[in-house]
């Protein structure tokens, strides 16, 4: 009985065959990487905003407007769930 879990490739045996001796000779093609499209520069500067916002966020903030702010968001995660 075979696993359920393994996923099975539906390949001739000549293919198959072909591929477990290309990989074992090192033959095997390269994995393609998926371009984003995005320009990398930008990414790495949209990174770098984001890791320190939230502090620089909460340190613009006053104490009353921070407290109001998470009172809000405890509201909105407890909305649906049941009382004790």
């Amino acid at each position: 009985m075979s696993d359920p879990k393994k996923s099975r490739s539906t390949r001739d045996m000549n293919t198959l065959a072909k591929s477990i001796v290309d990989r074992a000779t090192g033959n095997a093609p390269k994995p393609v990487e998926k371009d984003s499209g995005k320009n990398p520069a930008a990414v790495s500067l949209g990174r770098l905003g984001g890791l320190k916002g939230g502090k620089a966020r909460a340190k613009k903030l006053s104490a009353k407007r921070r407290s109001a702010i998470a009172k809000k968001a405890a509201k909105a995660r407890w909305k649906d769930k049941p009382k004790p």
